[in-house]
């Protein structure tokens, strides 16, 4: 695709930016999907007290800019070619500013952060939560509404905006005066940016970074009045609510010395989802990064869970919505980090050999669960444990163990989809840091018992936001398209008793996986409240 100027036709590009939890990425794609120039840079995240995690907004507004430069520069093209700009996210983390300076109030509270844990604790047990999940229930067996009865089950979670949200209008006295003014806008990092590139002409965000937050209704596809009159939150203060692929406007021309149309914003997980092409009911992403999120597309309606699988809207383009169920465990890169801190080794890429060098983990067990144990067993009292260790066990046995642990978790989280969703998986595909590793991938396959597709670009949130954008303005036509776009790097097979799609997994892996389950049991619970 090209635009004609002075004659000659020029080549175009999608540009697309990814603020991850630790890093912002930004990559030129051409036609073919392939990435012709990049640039990244660190996220720096600020603890300003134990349990606090924070982001500066101006880093954020500056890093941004500057991989946007740096990645056209090293692509070699000008700002004029960029035919679309595409923006994924990080989900949930959020901060408030001025409307008429566009000036911040206080810096980005991280979907990391802790500040609300005793708040989230005592409204889980409040007598209003008692009384609304009652009255649900009774909703519920009288309608027979999935709806009501995930409202029943409602629980809430210090990821999700609500809560530090509460916190941030309790404590800052200035949010608090600028709502009364009606002065006050509310926005997660997508919001932020896009306020920023348009100079305050767009308070907007995107349905599948407003689902994430938790303070939203995807069965209504609105944010919930109902929720935001319990925990007292004021609706003026929060974005509209667009399309995924949608004309957000464009940058302003003194940013970037053009305007660049704006043309998808999106979570993360969701974007990896639509990099990977994931279009189909039952097709499964699992993107395994500083943690892992296993995510199935559930189709035309949000899924409703009693395993803590959370029901997200993918993304609405046109008049399409997709929904997906979404699984997580949080430990999955940072259970690495920490064998790799402890020197167990110097080079993440020699685990793999490390763990095939013993023939198993000696009966070592290893539960990664630093920051609790999420779904399906969701306890957060949960202590990351080493159990079974002997005087034979070897650093070997030791990065087996933790290896195994992520792919037991992968376990955990698929058998929880199956039995929830009812819905047959199609096609698995994996991504993230941590899929390069093909001892974690190989064992995964032979636990589902189903092959598993590692495809050749690892950061599907940039790739998934381009796509979108691209589609929107007509650089790519249609989802066939960039389905062949797409290339596979390895395929796993089930190896041993497992065959392709057969009930059970590998059989030589039941009594290792009883253990883990039982060092699990173990680690519950651990410390008390």
């Amino acid at each position: 695709m090209g635009s004609r100027r002075n004659g000659y036709i020029k080549e175009s590009f999608i540009l697309s930016v990814d603020v991850g939890t630790t890093t912002i990425r930004c990559h030129v794609y051409d036609q073919e999907a392939q990435i012709r120039g990049s640039c990244a840079t660190k996220v720096v995240p600020l603890y300003p007290e134990v349990g606090h995690v924070e982001m500066d907004p101006d880093a954020l507004w500056k890093g941004f800019t500057s991989v946007v430069k740096g990645a056209v520069q090293d692509a070699g093209v000008q700002m004029c070619q960029i035919a679309a700009l595409g923006i994924s996210t990080q989900r949930a983390t959020f901060t408030t500013w001025d409307r008429k300076t566009g000036v911040p109030f206080h810096n980005f509270i991280s979907w990391q952060d802790q500040r609300a844990a005793e708040l989230v604790k005592s409204w889980n047990r409040s007598c209003t939560m008692k009384i609304i999940h009652s009255v649900m229930k009774v909703v519920y067996f009288l309608t027979q509404q999935k709806r009501s009865l995930a409202a029943s089950l409602i629980v809430f979670s210090t990821q999700h905006v609500t809560f530090r949200l509460v916190w941030a209008l309790a404590h800052y006295k200035q949010v608090r005066q600028a709502i009364d003014e009606g002065n006050c806008c509310f926005g997660t990092i997508d919001t932020w940016l896009l306020f920023k590139l348009t100079k305050g002409r767009v308070h907007a965000t995107d349905y599948s970074n407003a689902s994430s937050t938790g303070i939203f209704d995807s069965y209504q596809m609105c944010w919930s009045g109902f929720l935001s009159s319990v925990v007292s939150l004021p609706l003026s203060i929060f974005p509209k609510v667009e399309n995924t692929g949608h004309n957000f406007g464009s940058t302003d021309p003194s940013i970037f010395g053009v305007p660049i149309p704006i043309m998808s914003m999106m979570a993360d997980q969701q974007a990896a989802m639509f990099g990977e092409c994931c279009f189909d009911v039952g097709d499964v992403k699992i993107t395994m990064g500083t943690g892992t999120f296993m995510d199935i597309n559930t189709g035309s309606k949000p899924h409703t869970s009693v395993a803590g699988l959370y029901p997200l809207v993918g993304w609405k383009i046109g008049s399409e919505v997709v929904y997906l169920a979404e699984g997580n465990a949080a430990d999955t890169g940072t259970a690495i980090k920490w064998a790799q801190e402890l020197e167990l080794f110097s080079d993440v890429q020699e685990t793999s050999a490390m763990a095939y060098s013993v023939r198993d983990s000696d009966g070592v067990c290893f539960v990664p669960s630093f920051s609790g144990l999420q779904a399906p067993l969701n306890d957060p009292r949960a202590c990351a444990s080493l159990m079974g260790l002997k005087p034979s066990t070897t650093k070997n046995h030791l990065v087996r163990a933790i290896l195994e642990s992520v792919a037991f978790r992968n376990k955990q989280l698929y058998e929880t989809m199956l039995r929830e969703t009812h819905i047959p998986i199609t096609k698995i595909r994996v991504d993230g840091g941590v899929s390069s590793n093909n001892f974690i991938m190989q064992l995964t396959a032979d636990l589902f018992g189903r092959k598993v597709i590692r495809p050749q670009h690892r950061e599907m949130s940039c790739l998934g936001a381009a796509f979108v954008a691209g589609l929107g303005v007509g650089f790519w036509t249609s989802r066939e398209e960039l389905k062949k776009l797409h290339s596979t790097e390895k395929m796993f097979h089930p190896k041993g008793t497992a065959k392709e799609g057969a009930a059970g997994p590998d059989q030589e892996y039941t009594p290792v996986l009883q253990r883990w389950e039982r060092a699990l049991r173990r680690s519950m619970n651990w410390y008390k409240p």
